[in-house]
């Protein structure tokens, strides 16, 4: 199965993956762990360019088309052939975070976005997706913004939020959101739960 994790910007995503990780190693259970856009030679390459904080004159449909590059790489040189070998893949953002990003924070629509990914995507839509379900008021303070999509005003990150939450809502369940919890074993439990539920995991 191919299993996707979002969340704004400081919600605990890394932690999480690590844990789950870490659950999976110690149960007996293998899988791809990538992140977007990165994860290939290529698409670290890309990921260089789109977050260097020295492209401010970057234009919104540039990142957009740079994110859906690097995903293309990515689910053609790692994803296809992994989930075509039956291996469960397990990806750090996804198409989700390219419509909450770019289709709605920058205002470019969640039609253009799907549309210039289905180029990309080769049909390799995630079978479950963990929404971490935080606002950025309530996440923003521990951001680095270190690099350029984190340097972002408050007002933005809002915006992405808002197109989470609007996925969610039409995903048909694909989207699981997630209430993180102060203690991070008890999200780490809730996610496992979810993706029991989902049959991503056992």
């Amino acid at each position: 199965m191919f299993v996707t994790f979002e969340g704004c910007e400081g919600v605990g995503k890394s932690t999480q993956l690590a844990m789950l990780k870490e659950y999976l190693k110690n149960s007996g259970q293998e899988a791809v762990y990538l992140r977007e856009p990165g994860s290939t030679e290529i698409s670290e390459k890309i990921r260089g360019i789109i977050l260097d904080p020295a492209n401010t004159d970057m234009t919104a449909e540039t990142e957009a088309l740079l994110y859906a590059a690097a995903r293309a790489q990515l689910v053609r040189q790692v994803i296809r052939p992994a989930l075509d070998a039956g291996k469960t893949v397990i990806c750090d953002r996804y198409i989700d975070s390219s419509v909450a990003y770019q289709g709605y924070a920058r205002g470019l629509g969640e039609d253009f976005v799907k549309k210039i990914n289905s180029y990309a995507m080769e049909n390799a839509m995630p079978d479950v997706t963990i929404f971490i379900d935080l606002r950025p008021s309530a996440s923003f303070r521990s951001v680095s913004r270190n690099d350029r999509l984190e340097r972002e005003a408050l007002s933005f990150h809002d915006k992405v939020y808002e197109g989470f939450v609007a996925q969610t809502a039409t995903s048909n369940g694909r989207i699981v959101s997630i209430k993180p919890e102060k203690e991070k074993i008890f999200t780490h439990n809730k996610i496992i739960a979810a993706l029991r539920e989902k049959g991503a995991i056992r």
